[in-house]
């Protein structure tokens, strides 16, 4: 059973739950399948059992793609536009961004903030770009290049905080270092067939990463063998649009997709063991709480947003 929220008009395209708070959640979606029209930023409350209710929101001249909660300031976010702008929200504030930040030529389709350091964030855009932000900079600290097309994911190391791994359109995996003075890949990862749209590292395994790709198919990697992937789980009638690992437990991966349902994998065996298959329409976002072992989130195009619990993740 899942409690839900609807986001009337908008499609939904990413959830996150806070790292500092239990109960809350927040949404980004998009009003005409994010092709045209307005964003808006959507902070649930997870508390009561039976439903979501709202605590904020903020809309937003263009479709929001991304989001990701800081790891500093607990009642902080950002979000990241179609028109290529991040903005920095408080959610103790009603209305207008604390900053905004506009530097990619093009759509902004991940967010993520360092949960090692913690003082920066990334973003990466349908520009091909990939950038390194301060917050309290209204510049970005570096450019990466690499990419050949959009770069769909860029996602921190768990390990080291000046290493990340991104994956894109140009079918590949790479792996940077914030380090580099010239701002180029470490190694890349050539397995896929074709567009790689999502990534997520193994907390528990930090050398291992998951891709989902166009091509209908999951793939989990070593960084310290990237000739090859370690396994392959497809290919599916359905691709896959984002994965993410359990905080929990380094054996389940969380998946939302095309067929409409967000599935639980384990990485062991490749068995699902839990399908949420109550969304109408495709499902891009999906998360797991960081407070409650099992529960995840889920935001579709059906323009709902739902939580439910998964039993047996822990192990």
């Amino acid at each position: 059973m899942s409690r839900r929220y609807r986001t009337t008009g908008f499609k939904g395209y990413a959830v996150k739950f806070s790292p500092f708070t239990s109960t809350l959640l927040a949404a980004a979606t998009s009003a005409n399948f994010g092709l045209v029209g307005n964003g808006r930023l959507c902070i649930l409350n997870t508390q009561s059992p039976a439903t979501l209710s709202p605590v904020q929101q903020y809309d937003t001249q263009d479709g929001l793609f991304d989001l990701s909660w800081s790891e500093v300031h607990e009642k902080q976010l950002i979000t990241g536009s179609g028109d290529g702008s991040i903005k920095l929200w408080d959610i103790s504030i009603p209305g207008l961004p604390l900053s905004k930040y506009q530097e990619h030529a093009r759509e902004v389709m991940s967010l993520e903030w360092n949960y090692v350091s913690k003082s920066t964030f990334l973003s990466s855009s349908w520009d091909g770009t990939i950038k390194l932000w301060n917050p309290a900079t209204p510049h970005s600290l570096r450019t990466f290049q690499g990419h050949t097309g959009c770069v769909y994911t860029s996602a921190w190391s768990p390990r080291n905080s000046d290493q990340f791994a991104s994956c894109g359109e140009d079918k590949t995996v790479k792996l940077w270092s914030t380090n580099d003075p010239h701002g180029k890949p470490m190694a890349s990862f050539g397995g896929h067939s074709d567009q790689v749209l999502s990534l997520d590292w193994n907390k528990y395994s930090p050398t291992m990463f998951a891709t989902a790709s166009v091509d209908k198919t999951i793939k989990i990697w070593d960084v310290r063998n990237p000739r090859g992937q370690v396994s392959m789980f497809g290919p599916f009638e359905f691709a896959i649009r984002r994965v993410r690992f359990s905080p929990f437990s380094p054996n389940y991966l969380a998946t939302a997709g095309y067929n409409m349902s967000s599935s639980v994998w384990d990485v062991r065996t490749g068995a699902v063991t839990f399908v949420h298959d109550a969304h109408t329409e495709f499902v891009f976002g999906v998360d797991w709480s960081l407070f409650h072992p099992g529960q995840m989130a889920t935001c579709s195009w059906d323009e709902q947003v739902h939580v439910f619990n998964v039993p047996g993740t822990q192990a």
